[in-house]
């Protein structure tokens, strides 16, 4: 390994090159370019020895705090940890000493002697998608009033990141992990129950595992969009739907189909599908145009995906709702300040977050009886694209 010295050099070599008028605010614009540079580093090189030899301030440790107050490491382990008895006397001493040498406790150091670090994962699946920060603000909100702190992961819905954010975090003694991603298997089942690693999922629970799950329902929320868009006026109702892996697509697809398949109109291929993605919805509404044109309304399988149908609707001269009424799902806020504001299926997304992150920490706490699906009600909420006709 590299000594401190010729590596701290090296570093000031190269800002020295890059910023060389700060030597002459140094006093050594006489000197020669290379004698400047090893001036300012000796000079830093001291400063970093003297840091290093301990003439200067370092953080406090909890040996630090034991000899302040004349008592042993141990002593002032069971204090902080609050694992056995220590009497009045020691503990006013223990307190001096913190306060003297502004001790703060290792988290991390408590996570490896078995105790809790207080901490929380969550692991999202896209974090561009404004549902997932929506979900995590409801998350962090409650974890931060049991004293919790939140780290958030991005899997990018792939299972090979998703092993090592585990794997990571495990190192990390994180105290339970909140999946709002889709791609846990069994595998992963498997590795947190030998971590001893309680986690809790939204939309879906693994195949074998004792894991809470909150939901919302999105099969009677697709037949709600549905309902509107056919009270509305609309004669022809197209689908873009999610991705096929996910409970929550397939849901709500087999909600439109209940909802739809009795009319006369209905034909499978007013069903296409989306990845949850504004282009994606974009693509979807070109190929629905191009076959029916007589569609009059397009049920989206979320916000991001409507919005894409709006834009295309747009660009191609056709007025919504007048022409082609537009329906998304999940009620995300930016929904909003589209032009024209768009009609949104609202899963109560921050309660959600809210009640996975209380679920959890009951389990870390031990204070879960048994583990549950949860399932919360969805809500039309209905604005100017779906506006009603005649």
């Amino acid at each position: 390994m590299r000594t401190a010295k010729p590596f701290l050099l090296d570093l000031i070599i190269m800002y020295c090159k890059r910023k060389r008028p700060v030597l002459y605010l140094c006093g050594t614009a006489t000197t020669s370019y290379k004698t400047s540079v090893y001036a300012v580093s000796w000079f830093i090189w001291k400063r970093y020895h003297k840091i290093e030899s301990g003439s200067e301030a370092r953080m406090a440790t909890i040996g630090d705090v034991a000899k302040l107050a004349g008592i042993s490491v141990s002593t002032v382990s069971r204090y902080l940890n609050k694992s056995g008895y220590v009497n009045a006397e020691t503990e006013m001493k223990i307190k001096h000493a913190i306060e003297k040498l502004n001790y703060s406790p290792s988290v991390v150091a408590r996570g490896l002697a078995g105790k809790n670090t207080k901490t929380l994962a969550l692991l999202l699946p896209d974090i561009s998608n404004p549902f997932f920060p929506e979900l995590a603000r409801a998350v962090e909100d409650v974890a931060s009033i049991y004293g919790y702190t939140v780290i958030l992961c991005n899997t990018d819905g792939q299972v090979g990141k998703e092993k090592k954010y585990i794997d990571a975090l495990k190192s990390k003694n994180i105290d339970g992990i909140i999946f709002a991603s889709h791609t846990l298997g069994q595998e992963d089942v498997d590795k947190l129950a030998s971590y001893n690693i309680p986690y809790v999922c939204l939309d879906r629970a693994p195949t074998n595992g004792n894991c809470s799950v909150v939901r919302s329902n999105d099969l009677e929320g697709s037949k709600l969009a549905v309902k509107h868009l056919l009270e509305a006026g609309c004669k022809k109702i197209a689908h873009i739907y999610g991705p096929q892996d996910l409970i929550t697509s397939k849901e709500r697809l087999i909600g439109y189909e209940e909802a739809v398949r009795a009319f006369d109109w209905f034909s499978p291929s007013l069903m296409v599908p989306g990845d949850f993605g504004i282009e994606s919805g974009k693509r979807a509404t070109e190929i629905l145009m191009n076959r029916h044109p007589d569609i009059d309304a397009i049920f989206a399988g979320n916000d991001l995906m409507a919005f894409g149908a709006l834009k295309v609707l747009h660009r191609m001269g056709i007025n919504v709702p007048e022409q082609v009424a537009v329906c998304g799902y999940d009620g995300i806020s930016i929904t909003e300040i589209t032009e024209p504001e768009l009609t949104t299926i609202a899963q109560p997304i921050y309660d959600m977050g809210a009640l996975v992150s209380r679920i959890l920490i009951k389990k870390i706490e031990g204070d879960l009886e048994e583990d549950q699906i949860h399932v919360l009600d969805v809500k039309l909420t209905a604005r100017e694209s779906t506006r009603r006709r005649g």
